[in-house]
């Protein structure tokens, strides 16, 4: 399948929510709400399960089912009371030492007035740096659209995966279409351009796998029993140190790219 087709599928109605991974992997699922500063946002959703027996905290973006869901959601586009509960759910599970496992799905955060004014960016890069140190285990699983700040604020993790039809990018190919040519109709091309599938960023060592869709629940189950035996072994500044290294060797690998790329222009 083409870029854009993968991008569509992955925008999907129909593809599965927060809710039916939680439903189907996890038992004695908790909701906590609030992030003790503004309001609730839907928009998050996260709380404490069990993964086999085992206490975890699992948290992630939600879109909803129905319109009426969609809107009270936001449509999956949180807002930095969102991210600030997810902090706040993630902090906890460091303090008590349970894996946290997250389940990444956003058109990317609000961008609207109110949530700037109320410190989205703040939220957001707050979210990086703490979950950059966090002494638990971190899996990130994009199950859909992974785009923006909105995707990586609750992505920061030692292993990241990708279903197949998945997407993970800086922004949406419309958006990419819009700043680089003025014509959002280019989005195919753009998509093409943007590297986005889950097949170019495992490539690119951006992820860590790619997890099938022919029998998704048993697949993403069988993940996240693998990933955290092998982070098991680890302590939690093992962890931490791990995490940091694996997301700064992307900048590196950035710096080192722009730098040929001027030598070449010289």
């Amino acid at each position: 399948m083409s870029a854009i087709e993968k991008v569509l599928i992955a925008r999907d109605k129909d593809r599965p929510k927060i809710t039916d991974y939680i439903d189907n992997l996890f038992t004695d699922f908790f909701e906590q709400k609030g992030d003790f500063l503004g309001k609730e946002d839907g928009s998050i959703y996260g709380g404490i399960a069990r993964f086999h027996g085992r206490p975890v905290t699992v948290l992630g973006h939600r879109k909803g089912k129905t319109v009426e869901e969609n809107m009270a959601c936001n449509f999956g586009m949180p807002g930095p009371e969102g991210y600030r509960k997810a902090l706040r759910i993630m902090k906890q599970a460091e303090k008590f030492n349970r894996p946290i496992i997250t389940f990444v799905d956003t058109p990317g955060a609000y961008p609207g007035l109110e949530a700037e004014m109320y410190g989205q960016a703040q939220a957001i890069a707050a979210n990086l740096a703490e979950m950059s140190a966090l002494k638990v285990p971190v899996i990130s699983i994009v199950t859909g659209e992974g785009s923006s700040g909105g995707a990586l604020g609750i992505a920061v993790a030692n292993k990241v995966y990708m279903l197949e039809n998945a997407i993970y990018s800086v922004l949406s190919p419309e958006g990419f279409a819009s700043i680089l040519w003025h014509d959002s109709a280019r989005r195919d091309e753009a998509a093409e351009v943007m590297k986005l599938t889950a097949k170019d960023l495992y490539g690119f060592g951006v992820i860590d796998g790619i997890i099938s869709e022919a029998d998704l629940m048993a697949a993403v189950d069988t993940k996240i029993k693998s990933a955290l035996k092998e982070l098991d072994k680890l302590s939690g500044q093992e962890l931490a140190d791990a995490r940091y290294d694996k997301f700064r060797y992307f900048d590196e690998a950035l710096l080192a790219t722009e730098n040929q790329k001027e030598m070449e222009v010289v």
